[in-house]
């Protein structure tokens, strides 16, 4: 799916990723882990944009949700699908959506416990919901690779681990930056763990310890 070979990057003359080499192949469930400036987001991005070199097929869930704020969760949601419909079609679903374009957005929105949001203005929301919005905006896309940065960083443990079963059962390949290393080791198959723009741990989660992937957060 992915194969890099010895790539750094820079921004601004500072570097973000220092000789990356890494091959990801399909099916697999990823977790990149790292305190806040290792590299995940940056890793995450380069990665995202490989996959929209060789194929349109993946969808990206950002750390700031991407959302448009002053549009309701219906009109968020339903851009998962705005590449698979003619512009007519968009254009009349955003004047007066059609009843079937509705039913979808409310089934994914039910397995988010967000179906009475649904025309609520995504502004009204709390940090949490709209989380959720831009995931199920996600699922929408209905895409088989899901890149996410920090899914479930507003949602509560419960909330999370629910929302990483359900990602989990959609997605045939996952990479995820990830703050809780407990989520990673439960719903991940593979961690890479980065530290100043370089990778210092790759394995199998099978083969790690919980209490070594901590140590990567210290600062």
């Amino acid at each position: 799916m992915i194969h890099l070979k010895s790539v750094s990057v820079a921004y601004q003359s500072k570097t973000a990723l220092s000789d990356i080499t890494l091959h990801i192949t399909p099916g697999q469930k990823l977790a990149l882990i790292g305190h806040s400036g290792s590299g995940k987001s940056s890793l995450l991005k380069l990665l995202y944009e490989k996959l929209q070199q060789q194929s349109k097929s993946c969808t990206f869930i950002a750390q700031d949700y991407a959302l448009v704020k002053h549009l309701c969760v219906f009109h968020n949601v339903y851009m998962g699908q705005l590449g698979r419909q003619p512009t007519w079609y968009n254009i009349l679903n955003l004047i007066k959506p059609l009843a079937k374009p509705v039913t979808d957005v409310s089934e994914i929105l039910k397995q988010l416990q967000l179906n009475d949001k649904i025309f609520e203005p995504v502004s009204q929301l709390s940090g949490g919901q709209q989380q959720r919005v831009a995931i199920a905006r996600a699922l929408m896309h209905a895409s088989p690779t899901l890149l996410a940065d920090e899914p479930i960083s507003s949602l509560d443990e419960v909330q999370s681990h629910w929302v990483m079963e359900l990602l989990c059962s959609r997605f045939e390949s996952m990479i995820f930056s990830l703050h809780d290393v407990d989520l990673a080791l439960k719903f991940c198959d593979r961690i890479i763990g980065l530290d100043q723009g370089k990778i210092v741990t790759d394995d199998f989660s099978k083969n790690l310890n919980r209490t070594e992937l901590l140590k990567l957060y210290a600062e």
